[in-house]
């Protein structure tokens, strides 16, 4: 008996560092960012989180949640790479779930590998063995194990399921996109889910890093200063959120065909200030603010989501360091312009801001399928319409999701890092859609798609406004809306066409004005041919005689995208119960 109670007073006192502990993190939580990010304070704040993990385990049985985070990629190693290696110092720096035998107990990670290039299968597969080395459990999910789950459906379930998995024959099993390999990839998780009801799946992209970006007087930096599964762990356990969704921060989650317009204001706008400012004026370009990583500031058609659109051209923050000129930051702008065709927007870069975790959680209408966490019951609401490979999956799927189970849908500033391209390259590993040959950088692929992703997403927002999917609607009805929504988003595409061409004109006249001084020395003719070829590939993609536009403008065309618009939504509700049911069926893990 004594025995006992000495178990019950150490239990006791356990609880009582814990919350003293959690009281302490909330402390240093609040200095850390009272006046923007006190890196001297970083590592104080991590160390904590620390301490209260070995609190927890020295009190045992450990009932918070665990995390599979899955991880499709295709032809991104390097993308990879950093991305796992990001995951292992935060796994390190707040030690969530604490480590046994030299494995972290609550994360693992599921590499969902659609990858075409046998040298990258490979180097994947590397990848795996070493992060497995490394303390994170690691499963690699390749394409014959993907063959494999996928044989074990029926004749009939494989037809059935056709829109959702797709219908990639075996020999040519790669590059299936995003959406379809997240949906085989979700069958998968069907297979481990068991009785688990502390279970987390985490999606994120390839691209992104566990890591925020901020904004500091010494420049940007990006930082471990989110302890992201606490933090979701505590609220998958306060409230009854049934999905949640992350955003980004750093580079824009969205294509180059809805921000050109924007960028090429921001470039105008630089080009001016420097022919303003003299060749050897020490750089004037470090004083550029940061601005809400939710503004959707880089995007041409903010409105559409509910956003002022910006007015105001952005400044550019120049990277450089030490004594330099405006000169300097005009050869190192000029040298990232066609970084932009990639996916960056160097003059609209998001940044972390910090809010109390739950006074920032909010009803979510879009789904960032880059960061997005799921209780076991979510593996239901698939990718939808993933052979189409449209564009706005995400903010898609969101609607859907949010017409369904309403409150249970959240948003919260958990934003994960987000790098379009790799470290120095300016380019990306592998962009689906965007091709390039000696210098021409087409998106014409990228851009119809985003163009038919618009459609669809605003064509969905009216469908479920009208009770879709839990009511059905005829045919006339959703092709009626499709002709409506194409119509007006052809005539809101076309305006902003009218306007790159303008400011198209303009960066040209601004470029080759004599008068400017990077036209009177040959130390800039470098930087003048990069923007010179950033100027020809906006004209190739945006200009006048845009073969991207004559895409979106073509009756012929509309007609073929109708018909696999029409037939996706119609036979979306189908599609849902039988994934409900295939998801139902006991298979091999």
């Amino acid at each position: 008996m004594p025995s006992r109670t000495t178990c019950q007073i150490d239990k006791l006192d356990l609880d009582a560092k814990i919350a003293a502990q959690k009281i302490a993190i909330a402390d240093i939580e609040r200095k850390l960012w009272a006046d923007g990010l006190n890196m001297t304070l970083l590592e104080t704040y991590q160390a904590a989180f620390r301490e209260l993990e070995q609190l927890i385990a020295t009190k045992g049985n450990d009932d918070r949640h665990s995390f599979v985070i899955v991880i499709p990629v295709a032809d991104r190693p390097q993308h990879l790479t950093a991305c796992l290696d990001s995951l292992l110092v935060l796994c390190k720096a707040f030690g969530y779930g604490g480590s046994s035998s030299g494995k972290y107990q609550k994360i693992s990670v599921v590499i969902a590998d659609d990858t075409r290039d046998p040298d990258n299968i490979a180097r994947n597969q590397e990848i795996v063995r070493h992060f497995n080395q490394q303390g994170i459990a690691t499963r690699y999910f390749g394409l014959s194990e993907q063959l494999a789950l996928v044989d074990t459906l029926t004749a009939t379930e494989k037809t059935s399921l056709s829109r959702v998995l797709g219908s990639a024959p075996r020999n040519a099993f790669s590059h299936k996109g995003q959406a379809i390999m997240r949906n085989i990839a979700y069958l998968k998780l069907s297979t481990m889910r068991g009785h688990d009801e502390r279970l987390l799946f985490y999606t994120i992209d390839s691209d992104q890093e566990f890591k925020v970006k901020v904004s500091t007087a010494e420049g940007d930096r990006d930082v471990y200063a989110v302890n992201f599964f606490c933090q979701l762990n505590e609220i998958f356990t306060r409230t009854d959120t049934l999905i949640l969704t992350g955003k980004v921060v750093g580079d824009p989650p969205v294509s180059p065909a809805v921000m050109a317009g924007n960028f090429l204001q921001d470039v105008n706008s630089f080009l001016r200030e420097m022919a303003a400012s003299g060749l050897q004026r020490s750089c004037q370009h470090h004083q550029a603010s940061a601005h809400k990583e939710g503004e959707a500031s880089y995007h041409d058609m903010a409105d559409l989501f509910g956003f002022k659109p910006a007015s105001e051209a952005y400044a550019y923050c120049c990277p450089l360091s030490g004594d330099h000129t405006d000169g300097d930051c005009f050869a190192h702008f000029a040298s990232r312009l066609n970084s932009f065709f990639y996916g960056e927007h160097p003059t609209r870069v998001s940044y972390y801001l910090h809010a109390e975790l739950f006074q920032s959680i909010q009803p979510a209408r879009t789904v960032y399928t880059g960061n997005y966490i799921f209780r076991p019951e979510g593996l239901k609401y698939f990718i939808p319409f993933a052979p189409l490979r449209l564009r706005m999956s995400g903010p898609t799927l969101g609607r859907l999701i949010k017409s369904e189970i309403k409150e249970r849908f959240v948003s919260a500033n958990l934003p994960m890092l987000h790098k379009r391209t790799v470290e120095g390259s300016g380019q990306s590993e592998f962009r689906p859609g965007v091709s390039s040959e000696a210098h021409v950088i087409e998106l014409c692929d990228e851009f119809e798609r985003q163009f038919y992703g618009d459609v669809m997403l605003f064509s969905i927002e009216c469908f479920t406004a009208m009770g879709f999917p839990q009511t059905c609607m005829s045919a006339a009805v959703i092709a009626e809306t499709l002709e409506v929504v194409r119509a007006d988003m052809q005539q809101k595409y076309n305006a902003k066409h009218q306007l790159i061409v303008e400011k198209l004109g303009q960066l040209k006249s601004l470029l080759h004005d004599q008068a400017n001084w990077w036209n009177q020395t040959d130390l800039y003719a470098a930087a003048v041919k990069n923007f010179e070829t950033f100027s020809a590939n906006i004209a190739h993609n945006f200009g006048e005689d845009s073969p991207c536009y004559d895409q979106i403008n073509s009756t012929e065309n509309w007609e073929k995208w109708r018909s696999k618009l029409l037939e996706a939504v119609n036979c979306y509700p189908a599609d849902s119960k039988t994934w409900s049911e295939t998801l139902a069926t006991p298979r091999a893990a």
